[in-house]
């Protein structure tokens, strides 16, 4: 058997558009070994939904290889049916169901499986099972929605953003529960709009955009190519953002520069002089700040880097006006 669980070359899905053919994906290659937890991320538009769809078989490529779990969709459709479990970013159920009925329901549709409460106790949903739909939570339901992808002993999964919209607990057991697969040695594809969740649940994610991947590797890599370890965030009193960035540009250990419409974010190599740089450099200009923090280097600023653009569009408002960025330079313990 292969080690790679999903084995993708120069896949291409192409529409018809207003001005001429739109490439909704141009080009992507895509190689998942059996066991990892891999991330699909993206802007809207990007192509990873596209993506998604195609490799669930319920899309068809306009040319490239395609290969799921060793199969084609073209010649193996119900057998890669069999192996797998599919689990959308919004699902409905009849209201009227009991969440046992729902998941003996789908269980039927496989020739082996999991039992129904098995399924239902690996979401931690057994005390639920007698319960009508309509009664669930937003979390409990999309709990049920991974159930009920797990009720034929999926060795692939896929997770569309299965923590949107949820609370912060809701999405935490959600999380649990990914984890917990992942310790069975199941392959998991995952899109998600959380960074967050990204960086703590997956081995691996792919960048895509504009129906390319335009970065690979694991989160802690991904991070690292940014050359440093902390970013400091500020705006100031009374004065909009400029894309004009030179001035913090040449400041102590800066590598680079970020500006969107609230405010500055540099990445730094040494926050301890960085900072001391910054209020120096305002207090010579006679500007105050209006606010100031620092955290460490996340995806977020990765995804951002790259694309221009906020995974989710509701992060800071508008778009990034402009990223600047220069190569490595050493912290320098002195000015």
């Amino acid at each position: 058997m292969s080690d790679l669980a999903i084995r993708v070359r120069d896949l291409r899905k192409q529409y018809p558009g207003r001005d001429g053919v739109v490439n909704a994906v141009n080009g992507l290659d895509l190689d998942i070994p059996v066991g990892e937890c891999f991330g699909l991320l993206g802007p809207n538009g990007a192509g990873k939904t596209t993506t998604v769809e195609i490799l669930e078989g319920v899309n068809e490529p306009t040319s490239g290889e395609v290969e799921v779990l060793g199969r084609r969709w073209a010649t193996d459709a119900t057998a890669i049916r069999e192996r797998i479990g599919v689990t959308l970013q919004e699902t409905r159920f009849q209201d009227k169901s009991t969440v046992f009925e729902l998941t003996e329901l789908f269980r039927s549709f496989y020739h082996r499986g999991l039992e129904p409460m098995a399924a239902l106790e690996r979401v931690s949903l057994e005390t639920k099972a007698n319960a009508y739909v309509e009664t669930l939570s937003g979390g409990q339901k999309q709990r049920l929605a991974v159930a009920i992808a797990l009720v034929g002993d999926p060795e692939l999964l896929f997770l569309d953003e299965p923590t949107t919209g949820l609370d912060p607990q809701s999405r935490r057991q959600l999380q649990d529960v990914i984890l917990g697969l992942m310790a069975q040695n199941r392959t998991i594809v995952l899109t998600t709009h959380y960074m967050e969740e990204a960086e703590k649940l997956c081995n691996r994610v792919a960048i895509v955009d504009q129906g390319k991947v335009i970065a690979l590797g694991s989160p802690a890599d991904l991070i690292a190519r940014i050359g440093g370890e902390h970013v400091v965030e500020f705006a100031l009193l009374g004065e909009p953002p400029s894309a004009d960035t030179a001035e913090f540009q040449q400041l102590d250990t800066v590598l680079g520069v970020r500006v969107d419409s609230t405010g500055y974010a540099l990445t730094v190599g040494a926050p301890h002089l960085a900072i001391p740089a910054l209020l120096e450099h305002l207090e010579t200009t006679g500007r105050d700040l209006a606010r100031l923090t620092t955290r460490q280097v996340s995806l977020e600023d990765v995804f951002v880097s790259l694309t221009g653009r906020h995974l989710r569009d509701d992060e800071t408002g508008d778009a990034p006006i402009e990223i600047k960025g220069r190569g490595r330079r050493k912290a320098r313990r002195g000015r």
